[in-house]
């Protein structure tokens, strides 16, 4: 079910599969790892916008039951891939599976923690903050990003509301995946190196508090667009304030460019609020010409809330699919 998923939600951040699935591969240390073999659930690579690089992402994919979801497992796991992650840096039939020979790698870990049967409340974050990541058997510089249910439901709600939206008969209406992607600012000092290459969502995009998908519309494609799905729950003025101030400061405020702010549940509240951060925004602008023309572009920032949905699968039908 975890693969499953994974291999839904991840195709739509433009993330790509490399080598072969469920594979075992020799371990480079069994006197400290205690094993003979690492496991490979599945690999993803995607390239870096900020250097130029390409980072594999080697998972580790869970798929719990709400009741099995425990600190030693979430501990036990993290350990393991840690291990993984160590092993998969200096092993050559790593390398020779998964690695592309013309790039420059960067390998990192990530644990996918799928809850199946649904209705996993508790604080997930509660089981990572008393792992002491001094104590991994991770190499310098190598991290372990962990995707717990609340964050993968999140995901999974980004990828069908974009699906929705491709196909739309209202609304937004996204043009074909080959004219969208992820938008990465060019930030004082850090310039995006590969802006061609690097259209997929990375790793710290979902994980931060708001994803950006930029696409382009119109006669012959030629106009921007801009969707924000924002992961805050808007409960006060100034979360969006900050996110207004953040679209202007990185141009996606530009004269033609549609921007859209969709949320997933949230405060109650959230719709009416934004429109006041609007009106503050606008109000801050002063009223020379340019700041005129910005604050029709900030008035013109369509807020929506996003319909929940719940991935379910059948054991059966999953076992059934080699037709």
């Amino acid at each position: 079910m975890a693969a499953k998923l994974s291999d839904e939600v991840f195709a739509e951040f433009f993330w790509e599969r490399v080598g072969p699935v469920d594979q075992n591969w020799p371990c480079e240390d069994k006197e400290h790892h205690g094993v003979d073999t690492h496991p490979a659930d599945v690999v993803f690579f995607y390239d870096e916008p900020y250097a130029l690089k390409r980072t594999f992402v080697h998972c580790d994919l869970k798929s719990y039951a709400k009741t099995t979801i425990t600190a030693g497992a979430v501990h036990g796991a993290v350990e393991s891939l840690a291990k993984q992650i160590a092993c998969a840096e200096k092993s050559e039939k790593w390398r020779d599976l998964y690695m592309h020979s013309n790039v420059t790698p960067e390998v990192c870990g990530l644990l996918f923690v799928y809850n199946h049967d649904g209705g996993y409340e508790k604080d997930f974050s509660s089981h990572l903050v008393t792992i002491k990541r001094e104590k991994l058997p991770l190499p310098k510089g190598a991290r372990i990003v962990v995707l717990g249910p609340a964050d993968i439901f999140w995901l999974d709600n980004v990828r069908y509301d974009i699906r929705q939206l491709r196909g739309a008969a209202a609304g937004i209406t996204l043009p074909p995946p080959a004219y969208c992607k992820y938008f990465y600012p060019q930030f004082d000092g850090r310039a995006n190196l590969q802006p061609e290459k690097a259209r997929a969502a990375t790793l710290e995009m979902l994980t931060s508090p708001w994803i950006v998908l930029e696409y382009k519309h119109g006669q012959n494609y030629s106009q921007r667009g801009f969707i924000v799905y924002y992961r805050r729950d808007g409960s006060d003025e100034e979360q969006f304030m900050y996110l207004l101030d953040y679209l202007r400061h990185y141009q996606v405020l530009d004269e033609g460019a549609k921007v859209e702010v969709r949320m997933l549940g949230g405060d109650a509240a959230a719709a009416p609020r934004f429109q006041k951060a609007q009106h503050r925004y606008i109000e801050s602008l002063g009223d020379d010409a340019e700041a005129t023309e910005l604050a029709t572009k900030v008035k013109e920032i369509k807020f929506a809330k996003m319909t929940h949905i719940i991935t379910d699968f059948s054991t059966i039908d999953l076992g059934m699919d080699y037709a």
